[in-house]
C-alpha cells in the first residue's frame, strides 16, 4: 500500500501560511473543491472524495490519531461518477458524516501541502510527505518536521484525526 507521512494543524494567519507556502513552492496553488463523504467501516477510514467536476476518488486509509508526523496507509480508486457511488456506498455501509472544504494545494518536494477551508471548522493546513519506497518512516517524520518549521507551523497548532472526527466532535471555528 502506498504511504505518506502526515501532519494537520489549525491555522491561525491564513494570508502568512499561505504565502510561505507560495514562496517554498514558488507557484500560488492549485484551489481545489471537495466533498468528502463518510462511511462506516470496521478499521481504518472510508470515504469518497467529490472533487466536483465529475469525478472522484475512493480512498481508504489508516493511520494513528496522534499529532505530530505520522505514517499513513491508503489505497485510492478513481470514479467518473461519484453520486452513483456514494449512493452505492451509503446503502452498503450507512454514512458517518461529510466534510466539505476549500483546499489550495502547493507542492514542495515530495510533499503535499494543503492550506484548506472547512465547513464549519475554519482553516487548517496539512503536510503530505509522499514517501519514496526505500525511505524510512524517521525520514518521512523529518521531512515534516523541516517543512513545519519552515512554514511557522507550532507544535501546539497540531491536531489529532481526520476533519470528519473534529465535525462529529463538535469543534467549532474560532
Amino acid at each position: 500500500m502506498p504511504s505518506n507521512v502526515e501532519i494537520k494543524a489549525k491555522v491561525s494567519d491564513r494570508t502568512r501560511l499561505a504565502e510561505k507556502a507560495a514562496q517554498l513552492s514558488q507557484s500560488e496553488g492549485t484551489i481545489i473543491r471537495q466533498r468528502d463523504t463518510f462511511f462506516n467501516c470496521s478499521s481504518g477510514r472510508l470515504k469518497l472524495r467529490d472533487l466536483m467536476n465529475g469525478s472522484g476518488q475512493l480512498i481508504f486509509y489508516e493511520r494513528p490519531d496522534t499529532d505530530g508526523p505520522k505514517l499513513s496507509q491508503y489505497s485510492i480508486s478513481q470514479t467518473s461518477d461519484p453520486p452513483g457511488l456514494r449512493a452505492v456506498l451509503s446503502d452498503a455501509l450507512g454514512v458517518k458524516g461529510e466534510v466539505r472544504k476549500e483546499r489550495r494545494l502547493f507542492l514542495i518536494g515530495q510533499t503535499r501541502v494543503h492550506l484548506d477551508t472547512v465547513e464549519g471548522l475554519g482553516d487548517y493546513m496539512e503536510l503530505e510527505v509522499v514517501m519514496r519506497p526505500e525511505q524510512t518512516v524517521e525520514e518521512g517524520q523529518q521531512v515534516a518536521e523541516d517543512l513545519m518549521e519552515q512554514l511557522g507551523v507550532s507544535q501546539e497548532s497540531l491536531v489529532t484525526g481526520a476533519y470528519m472526527d473534529l465535525i462529529l466532535q463538535g469543534c467549532k471555528e474560532t
